[in-house]
């Protein structure tokens, strides 16, 4: 099944009319506002988006294909065959950090595996506002995971009759039916609580009761002059918007002839204490006229429907978009208007989509970089949520001041000078992006400071970790020398913040140090002034720890600085988490490397042997790279080795595969039996891992050798009169692959003054170079003057050679050995004639 937005099939029993059908029906059962199918896509473990209803795909292109092993819910659903119900963004945040990093916003959402039997075909998503408690989303995923079951069904007897069930095209816009937003006349007024004055329009006071000469001085006049009956709703949606908080749904309200009336309200900058109130009053009745009447109003609006589609642009919008009225109605937005495809607009647009709450926010029209005039280059936009259609207020950078959004200053009063822009929106996935390179609990800490501090305004920050039942302060910068010791070391049971904070799983936000201090009585304060947030850090359930950020000023937390700060905390959390891990295994991984590698070499009166090793300086530190002399027969056998991979598993394989060797050669195997016997070996343990190796069975009397090589580097050899060449084994396959595989031997003869090189490939490669380049390079270092009448540079000075550049370097990338045998001129203790 291949998907395509354009070729739809919709008639009854098709995959598109099943896969639509089953998208609704757990929309409308859940009362969600979107919602969609994921199928298994042609390319193993990815999922991808076969259906999206409700939501523009253009906006949600990156959740549209998922690797089974991300930690996403849509992965953990289908891969676990069980639900995921994330009841809200807190919910979201302690369980998918990466998740709330991308998609910061206020909602809950459900994620059920589609199934027949034991079969998996994909997972049903649903999102929706967020449910208070986690017992009153039981009845939700009961309704999700019948439709589910059902969709499960279908798609088996789609299967039987030979429609193959993969997608592997972009999803298929669904538009959801209509939920009934009314049309009608549309009034628009502005309350400042300062004054008690309104400014409204016409429209305004001819469907309130006529005009106002003096406007209403109280709030309580405004609401009754706007509905008698239900004054005490529209009285307190009035304060509640004064105190920044305006509601997340129309009100809807009754007139005093019966009639009905929708009310929307949002605040529009603030007075000393109180936003102004800005509003739209909605009357029932003919949308032609309500049309009308909103072509008149000189700010510019449109709306768009949930899936993009521009359904009406006033005459002031048009002018203000830089299009005509007819080619902005029945156009996508980032069609009709493509300058608005930019990550940071997408990211308030998906916030409108999928949020409740009113969305403010800066744009760019294109063209001059600066301000000209007094409208400008930039535009203040206001999208408002509704059911089915949302809409657009659209006015000069200037001309009003809405509340800033996170990251952003307020609007200035007047024209925006030459060269001066808004503060593009902080995102959070630069946070994400950066932590994923922090491998430690102090480069985790280091990020924050650089990322999150200065992108929120803060100037203090401190990190706790959790050990032992007790936090334990693990960093910390801005705070008074020493202040923050006294609550180094402190139990679960104390009453502070940053423990409640933990304890509870909940952030806790301070607008000024006197809340803190209400809350707070017997805790010390650092400062009078400014404001706190305490972030539990708690990563896939388990607590981590706790942080605090502080501002030197009050401030206030909006709903969206809120989640967007507690998703981030999870994301930090995740980040001390893979740092503690790191440091466990890193410390597990260096003593079983140091248990595993040889302390002391096989001894011969006729052979000298010398080894080294480097551990890499990125990542785990440690790989599975090993050396060994072990006694074979009357002889020795010289080996060198390097499993894939760095950490715990690299360093067990590591230490399994030098025992075999080990076992192989005390048995007076032949080379070629070795290397076999330790391919079959690897693949019997089936370790997921594969190793190369180069065995090289020495006589130390006669100097003849017989070497095996699985995929290893090509030993060097310096001659006596100090020519270095590199040698020639023909080679197998590395081990691990092919249990049939062959070795074959090749003879060779280390003359008395020669010396044998073996190394790993840490010490010949470079990032941007072609390994032959470094094997040459280790060539000449090796080659050196003739010792053929005369004893020339020991072991341990060659070594050291060869070793020096990569002692000095800072990064890298691999971990490095090396093997060195020569053979002495003359037994130790042999007299001169």
């Amino acid at each position: 099944m291949q998907g395509s937005a354009e070729r739809v099939d919709s008639a009854p029993g098709t995959p598109t009319a099943v896969l639509t059908g089953a998208v609704t029906d757990a929309i409308q059962a859940v009362a969600g506002f979107a919602g969609g199918v994921y199928l298994r896509a042609g390319t193993p473990a990815v999922l991808r988006l076969a259906v999206l209803a409700g939501l523009p795909g253009p906006l949600f292109r990156p959740w549209s294909r998922v690797h089974m092993d991300r930690q996403l819910p849509v992965a953990d659903a289908y891969r676990l065959r069980t639900p995921v119900v994330l009841t809200d963004a807190e919910d979201t945040m302690r369980r998918y950090p990466q998740m709330a990093a991308g998609l910061p916003f206020r909602f809950g959402s459900m994620y059920v595996p589609v199934m027949s039997g034991t079969t998996a075909y994909g997972v049903l998503a649903v999102l929706r506002p967020p449910l208070p408690e986690t017992p009153e989303a039981l009845p939700h995923r009961a309704r999700v995971t019948a439709v589910a079951e059902r969709l499960g069904g279908a798609l088996r007897a789609l299967e039987q009759d030979g429609v193959p069930l993969h997608w592997d095209g972009d999803p298929m816009g669904v538009r959801l039916p209509s939920r009934g937003l009314p049309e009608g006349f549309i009034g628009h007024f502005v309350w400042d609580p300062s004054d008690s004055s309104v400014t409204a329009d016409a429209t305004f006071w001819d469907m309130t009761g006529g005009a106002k000469d003096d406007a209403a001085r109280s709030p309580e006049a405004l609401a009754s002059a706007i509905s008698p009956d239900d004054a005490h709703l529209v009285l307190g949606a009035l304060r509640e918007t004064a105190a920044g908080s305006p509601p997340s749904r129309p009100l809807g309200v009754r007139t005093e002839n019966g009639g009905h009336l929708m009310l929307e309200f949002w605040t529009e900058g603030s007075t000393r204490r109180e936003y102004r109130v800005g509003g739209l009053v909605i009357d029932r009745g003919a949308g032609q006229a309500a049309q009308e009447a909103t072509d008149l109003l000189p700010d510019g609006l449109f709306a768009f429907d949930r899936l993009g589609l521009i359904t009406y642009a006033n005459p002031s919008a048009a002018d203000l978009l830089g299009r005509p009225q007819a080619e902005l109605v029945g156009r996508t937005l980032w069609d009709a208007v493509p300058w608005l495809e930019r990550p940071a607009y997408e990211e308030r647009l998906r916030a409108a989509l999928i949020t409740p709450e009113p969305v403010h926010f800066h744009v760019q029209r294109p063209g001059s970089g600066t301000v000209r005039g007094g409208d400008g280059d930039w535009l203040t936009l206001s999208v408002y949520p509704g059911a089915d259609v949302l809409t657009c207020r659209m006015v000069p950078l200037g001309h009003t001041a809405e509340p800033p959004s996170m990251g952003e200053p307020a609007a200035p009063e007047g024209p925006l000078s030459v060269g001066e822009t808004p503060t593009p929106v902080y995102r959070p996935i630069v946070l994400a992006m950066a932590l994923s390179e922090a491998v430690t609990a102090r480069q985790v800490s280091e990020v924050v400071m650089r990322e999150l501090l200065p992108a929120f305004g803060g100037t203090r920050l401190a990190i706790y970790l959790m050990q032992e039942r007790h936090l334990h302060l693990a960093w910390e910068t801005g705070f008074p020398p020493r202040f923050l010791s006294q609550f180094d070391g402190v139990g679960l049971d104390a009453k502070l913040p940053g423990v409640e904070t933990l304890n509870s799983g909940r952030p806790l936000f301070f607008e000024s140090m006197q809340q803190l201090e209400a809350a707070y009585p017997d805790m010390p304060l650092d400062t009078p002034v400014g404001s706190r947030a305490f972030l539990p850090l708690i990563a896939s359930g388990r607590p981590v720890g706790a942080c605090v950020l502080g501002f030197e000023r009050p401030r206030t937390y909006s709903a969206e600085v809120r989640t967007v700060l507690t998703a981030l905390a999870g994301l930090i959390a995740q980040a001390l988490e893979r740092a503690r891990l790191y440091d466990s295994e890193a410390a597990l991984a260096r003593g079983l490397q140091e248990a595993l590698l040889p302390h002391r070499l096989s001894e011969h009166p006729q052979v000298e042997t010398e080894g080294c090793y480097l551990p890499g300086t990125q990542g785990m530190d440690v790989g599975g790279d090993w050396y060994d002399v072990v006694e074979a027969g009357d002889g020795l056998a010289l080996v060198i080795g390097d499993v894939q991979g760095h950490g715990v598993q690299a360093a067990a394989t590591m230490g399994q595969l030098r025992s075999a060797v080990r076992a192989f050669a005390l048995r007076d195997n032949a080379p070629h039996q070795v290397m076999g016997g330790t391919n079959r070996l690897l693949i019997d343990l089936d370790p997921g891992q594969f190793a190369s190796c180069c065995y090289i069975r020495l006589d130390p009397d006669t100097g003849y050798a017989r070497a095996v090589r699985a995929g290893h580097t090509q030993p060097l050899l310096r001659h006596p009169d100090g020519r270095a060449e590199v040698l020639d084994l023909p080679g197998g396959l590395v081990l691990g692959v092919d249990p049939q595989a062959r070795y074959p031997v090749t003879h060779l003869r280390l003359e008395p003054g020669a010396v044998l090189a073996l190394y790993t490939d840490g010490l010949v490669e470079q990032p941007g170079h072609d390994i032959d380049e470094g094997v040459e390079a280790l060539r000449r270092a090796l080659a050196g003057e003739s010792s053929a009448h005369g004893p020339g540079p020991s072991l341990s000075d060659i070594g050291d050679r060869l070793m020096e550049r990569a002692r000095r370097a800072t990064d890298r990338p691999d971990d490095i050995a090396l093997l060195l045998a020569t053979r002495r001129h003359e037994p130790p203790g042999t007299a001169h004639a």
